[in-house]
């Protein structure tokens, strides 16, 4: 299909999906970001506990896949709540490639916390 055939109608903003879905994701991180910001989170770094939460540890490969990321975008995050002393990264002890996350303490008893904002 040539792009000039595409009726003028169609190319308006308001008509695109991709936009109705990114405004839609726009409004529920604006919902979640003060009732986030008590627990200290953001709302990528829910999501990252959420998935720790429930399998308690994984690898960032796992988490990265679960989030529909690539592995380089989740280390920002896991540095953060690293430095915050949610969760702790180790190399797997039988594939030393492998870098696993797990909970800690402090990361374990922030749940509580989360169920009311979910």
């Amino acid at each position: 299909m040539d792009p000039t055939d595409i009726p003028q109608q169609a190319s308006r903003l308001q008509d695109q999906l991709c936009f109705a879905l990114y405004s839609a994701t726009n409004a529920i991180t604006r919902i979640y970001r003060p009732l986030l910001k008590g627990l200290g989170l953001t709302y990528p770094q829910y999501l990252v506990l959420l998935i720790l939460w429930e399998q308690r540890t994984c690898s960032v490969g796992e988490i990265a896949e679960q989030l529909n990321l690539a592995t380089h975008a989740i280390s920002p995050i896991l540095d953060r709540l690293e430095e915050a002393g949610l969760v702790r990264r180790g190399r797997d002890e039988t594939d030393g490639r492998i870098v696993r996350v797990e909970l800690t303490e402090a990361g374990s008893a922030l749940e509580s916390g989360a169920a009311a904002v979910q």
